[in-house]
């Protein structure tokens, strides 16, 4: 339905709609009004599911994962397994912090999934549906977002940092045809030197006192003009604006984006690099209400170990992965927010058990590997088996359905649902191979 408070950002109103938005969200990825708009319909939509989890943060692993260098070792490795803090769980050696942290995750090592080209293999993992010419699909994280709504003023669909340049798979995490408000808002690598978010962030020539001057102006020219035109679009409008006043405003938000509040030592816990940053932050945003964070870092070759698999699986990618997720995790535990907040680790893909001519393994969607914690999700667990070489499900096929309706029923979703899409087509939000729907993972809850 076409919202009356968007109609009034357009035409005669243009210049006020410009100076609410401060800066240009469409560099982050989602309009201000877009997000307005999600605040009123969800506000609109009445109450919401209650479950254990509040949030979840998702930790991409862009271009796939080896299995078997991580979560599941295996003698064709040229990685030695090691025991955890759990009994008869083992994981490679290059992950020994997350060996410390076993307790608190459990581990799928028997996913299989449909693609494995890197775009619509994305695109399979962040909406669980094979790309289609005629529609698109809304991702998990949207579902996630419009099904439980915001908490405060702090975006609640968040992706940091962007895709690389040149790829568009960002797009698999978009909210499309359930509407824009639930695109994830982009923001910037957040250890870069100059990080900021700018659509939140006023221009330094413009103090904070002068802005509040200028709204207190605004609102004497909006009821000189009220006076003159009325209209019923102002009821909407009034709402879009004080909430855009807020979000921008806020100390509470602008706090929740900055970096620099937090000690030089919880800093380089989690490590410097792209991937660690984004990681705290995506603790922060959760902590200050956002509801579904994409992080992890999205570098040109990140896991996609076409040559060199073990030289840059050691010395790269695998001890990022090791400090910052154990980083997340345990500071996900001391304050409280664990057991509200899922964390899920995946990539779109496995790699293949053979090493190629290039020493690096190839895409593999046959059996991979994922991690979950936080939740209400049982850890210290394994559910389902691969055999000998990692390359075949051995014990518990999951899908990526089944994955999404154990995440739905965290929050207290109706994973069986349905959304109808504009062509007349019911949409599962938990699709399954054969167009089933999934089915929440037992074990795991």
């Amino acid at each position: 339905m076409k919202d009356k408070g968007c109609a009034g950002c357009t035409g005669d109103h243009l210049g006020r709609r410009d100076f609410l938005r401060v800066g240009s969200l469409t560099f982050l990825g989602i309009h201000l009004s877009q997000y307005l708009r999600l605040r009123q319909t969800l506000a609109q939509d009445g109450v919401r599911p209650r479950g254990k989890a509040q949030a979840c943060i998702l930790v991409w692993l862009d271009g796939g994962q080896s299995q078997m260098d991580t979560w599941d070792p295996k003698p064709i490795s040229s990685f030695k397994p090691i025991s955890t803090n759990v009994p008869g769980i083992q994981i490679s050696e290059l992950l020994p912090r997350m060996a410390g942290q076993m307790d608190k995750v459990a581990l799928i090592r028997s996913m299989h999934t449909l693609e494995n080209n890197h775009g619509v293999a994305s695109h399979y993992a962040a909406t669980g549906h094979r790309p289609s010419p005629s529609m698109k699909f809304p991702s998990f994280g949207a579902v996630v977002t419009r099904e439980m709504g915001p908490r405060g003023h702090v975006p609640p669909h968040v992706m940091v940092p962007p895709m690389p340049k040149g790829k568009q798979f960002d797009e698999y995490f978009k909210g499309h045809f359930i509407g824009p408000e639930y695109d994830p808002m982009i923001l910037p690598d957040p250890s870069g030197k100059d990080f900021e978010v700018p659509d939140l962030s006023l221009p330094k020539h413009v103090a904070l006192k002068t802005v509040e001057d200028r709204r207190a102006f605004l609102d004497v020219v909006d009821r000189h003009y009220r006076q003159k035109v009325e209209a019923a679009e102002f009821a909407n409008m009034d709402t879009f604006v004080e909430q855009a006043w807020n979000m921008i405003l806020s100390p509470h938000v602008r706090e929740a984006f900055d970096l620099s509040s937090e000690s030089e030592k919880t800093r380089e816990v989690y490590g410097r690099d792209g991937f660690g940053q984004s990681l705290l932050l995506a603790r922060r945003l959760v902590e200050a209400g956002s509801r579904f964070v994409t992080a992890g870092g999205f570098r040109v070759q990140a896991w996609d170990t076409h040559s060199n698999n073990d030289q840059v699986t050691r010395e790269e990618l695998a001890p990022t992965l090791d400090r910052g997720l154990s980083a997340l995790l345990e500071d996900l535990d001391q304050r409280g927010l664990l057991e509200s907040t899922v964390v899920l680790v995946l990539g779109e893909f496995g790699r293949t058990p053979h090493i190629n001519a290039n020493l690096g393994r190839d895409h593999w969607p046959e059996c991979w590997s994922v991690a979950l914690a936080g939740g209400g999700i049982r850890g210290g667990q394994v559910v389902g088996a691969s055999d000998e070489r990692g390359a075949y499900v051995a014990d518990r096929m999951v899908t990526m359905g089944d994955l999404f309706a154990t995440i739905y029923k965290t929050f207290g979703i109706d994973w069986t649902k349905t959304y109808m899409h504009p062509i007349g087509r019911p949409i599962k939000i938990a699709n399954s191979i054969d167009d089933e729907t999934g089915e929440p993972i037992s074990e795991l809850l």
